[in-house]
Order: C-alpha cells, then sequence, then structure tokens
C-alpha cells in the first residue's frame, strides 16, 4: 500500500513540475532556443506639440504697467496667499481616456474642489470632485466631448477660480 501510493505522490510531482517548466531534463536545448520575451525595436518618440504645463499667472500682474489695481470693488481672488494652480497630466487624450487634472493650493488643507468645463459661452459643473491633503490635489477626469476643452476646479467653499488648462480629446 505505502509502494502504490509512493508511486502516485511521484508520477503528481513529476506532471506539476513538467507543467511548471520546472524540470532541467532533456527539454532544455529545446525550450533555450524558443525566445521567451518578445521586445520590439526602440523608436524615436515624437516632439510633444503643446505646452506641458498651464501655470497661473503671477499674482498682480495683468499684463499692464500701470501700478496696482484699484478697481474700487473687491475681488475673492485678489488673495496672494490663496491661488489655486492647476495642470493637467496630459494635453491630448482619447474619448473616454481618463487623465488627471493636478494642481496646488497653498491654505486649502481639506477643502473640496468642483471641476468645471467651459460649455456654451459659460463655466459648468462638470461630474468630478476632489480634496486637497497636503496642499496638493489631482482628480481623474474622463470626457468623450471631442475638441477643444477648457477646464478650471473651483473651491466650493470660497468660491476661489484656478487657472483654466486646456485639454484636445480627439
Amino acid at each position: 500500500m505505502a509502494v502504490v501510493v509512493g508511486l502516485v505522490l511521484r508520477l503528481v510531482v513529476l506532471a506539476g513540475t513538467q507543467v511548471l517548466g520546472l524540470g532541467g531534463g532533456s527539454d532544455s536545448a529545446a525550450s533555450s532556443s524558443e525566445r521567451s520575451m518578445y521586445l520590439p525595436a526602440p523608436e524615436k518618440t515624437p516632439a510633444a506639440s503643446g505646452p506641458e504645463i498651464t501655470l497661473a499667472p503671477e499674482p498682480g500682474s495683468s499684463g499692464k504697467k500701470d501700478g496696482p489695481k484699484s478697481s474700487g470693488k473687491p475681488s475673492k481672488s485678489e488673495s496672494p496667499r490663496k491661488q489655486i494652480s492647476l495642470s493637467a497630466s496630459t494635453t491630448s487624450a482619447a474619448p473616454m481616456e481618463q487623465f488627471n487634472l493636478t494642481g496646488v493650493y497653498p491654505g486649502g488643507e481639506g477643502v473640496i474642489l468642483t471641476v468645471q468645463r467651459f460649455q456654451d459661452g459659460s463655466w459648468q459643473a462638470f461630474p468630478a470632485t476632489g480634496s486637497v491633503s497636503a496642499e496638493t490635489f489631482q482628480i481623474p477626469v474622463q470626457t468623450s466631448q471631442p475638441g477643444a476643452n477648457r477646464f478650471r476646479v473651483v473651491d466650493s467653499d470660497s468660491g476661489l477660480e484656478s487657472n483654466e488648462i486646456r485639454v484636445t480629446i480627439g
């Protein structure tokens, strides 16, 4: 009985090593001539066609050199400390391909940011939100709207808006 159990176990182990390719038997010459991994020939990467990062303008720089603003009415985004800088992980994507809106929001710890897209002449709510952690954020976005899409994020509490970025879907 012990001999029969031993033979059965030996056959199971032998079959297992053959299936897993662990045996070093006579098949080693045949397997060494086969390729175990295919690597394609290297190709040059095409040059980027647009900016990789969109930065917000410096606080107080409006392109004019006539001194500080004096519009008479306060603005929510005039504070130089609270500014949301937004960038995208790509400048172009395929329809429904996920890309990330990332950025920095100093002093915005724990704030919920809402994504907006410029559509039909105004900024519309887009179904994506994210929170700020360690003064940074990353919000995954997908859209099938073809062409140039303009995005920004807005602080849900204060209404502070980021710079806009463009991602071409096509």
